[in-house]
């Protein structure tokens, strides 16, 4: 598969950090796939044919914070080995607390962590840099895992469900929609010797394959979490939490509002860099 790398440059009033983390988001809406640091800004990549360059024009038109420019380049590239490109310019060992650290197998061991967990991320999203995969992984430290069911809905790496099963979760499903990310998967499942997961290629229509669950962890956007949110709620087990991210502070009265047309109310939300997760129960 043959990739175009976009080279985004810009001026903004908002650190360089953010600007990335939202603009990552918006292009990961269509078909970006995987993201670096550059000097001035940020890359990212996507399958030419998935490339829209109308589709573009419009995110960065609607670009939500004010004040910020972009421009762009365009550079076609061929196939190559992603985990060489993510270990030169990248991803970096993610260090949660004291207790969990996510690394790529071309990194040294350390072992003062509860959790060790192997990522080669590849062309997949999930590593924990992201700000939302940082905050599902802090929701889940401080939760009770042991003896669960839990479905990983979007599970790009599948870090979610390779820390849920480390956690002793009973029962661990993760699905995606993306195949790159379905195969990265499975090999990451097997890099920390978790093989017991049961991982799926498809959307939320997969669930039901799958039965009920104690826990859901939905890291996606916020359109798909709001169309997604009925299955998800046919899917939790009496007594069970939903936890959602991939949106906005902003965002949570719309995930509040469909949560409670279904029987969830919010329990709780975490925020970092403009960033939520949020934590639903039963009523």
């Amino acid at each position: 598969m043959n990739y175009y790398e976009l080279r985004f440059h810009y001026t903004s009033p908002v650190e360089q950090a953010i600007v990335n983390d939202i603009l990552a988001y918006e292009l990961g809406e269509i078909g970006f796939d995987s993201f670096a640091d550059n000097e001035n800004g940020l890359s990212g990549y996507i399958p030419d044919t998935l490339y829209d360059e109308e589709a573009l024009q419009k995110k960065l038109e609607s670009f939500p914070l004010e004040g910020t420019q972009i421009t762009y380049t365009t550079h076609p590239v061929e196939n190559k080995d992603w985990n060489e490109e993510w270990e030169k310019n990248y991803f970096q060992p993610i260090r949660i607390g004291k207790e969990c650290i996510i690394r790529a197998s071309f990194h040294a061991p350390e072992q003062d962590y509860t959790y060790n967990i192997i990522i080669d991320p590849k062309m997949a999203f999930g590593t924990g840099n992201h700000e939302t995969t940082h905050l599902m992984i802090d929701e889940m430290l401080q939760s009770d895992l042991a003896g669960k069911e839990v479905l990983d809905m979007g599970c790009g790496t599948a870090v979610l469900a390779i820390l849920a099963r480390l956690k002793g979760a009973k029962r661990v499903v993760a699905i995606d929609i993306d195949e790159w990310a379905y195969n990265n998967a499975l090999e990451n499942i097997r890099l920390n010797h978790v093989e017991d997961i049961q991982v799926a290629l498809g959307g939320a229509e997969k669930i039901s394959l799958f039965g009920t669950f104690d826990i859901i962890l939905a890291n996606i956007n916020r359109n798909i979490l709001l169309r997604d949110i009925p299955l998800y709620a046919a899917s939790l087990n009496p007594g069970g939490n939903l936890y959602m991210s991939g949106f906005y502070e902003e965002d949570i009265p719309i995930i509040e509002s469909e949560c409670q047309k279904h029987g969830l109310y919010l329990a709780g939300y975490k925020e970092r860099n403009h960033w939520v997760a949020v934590k639903s129960a039963w009523r």
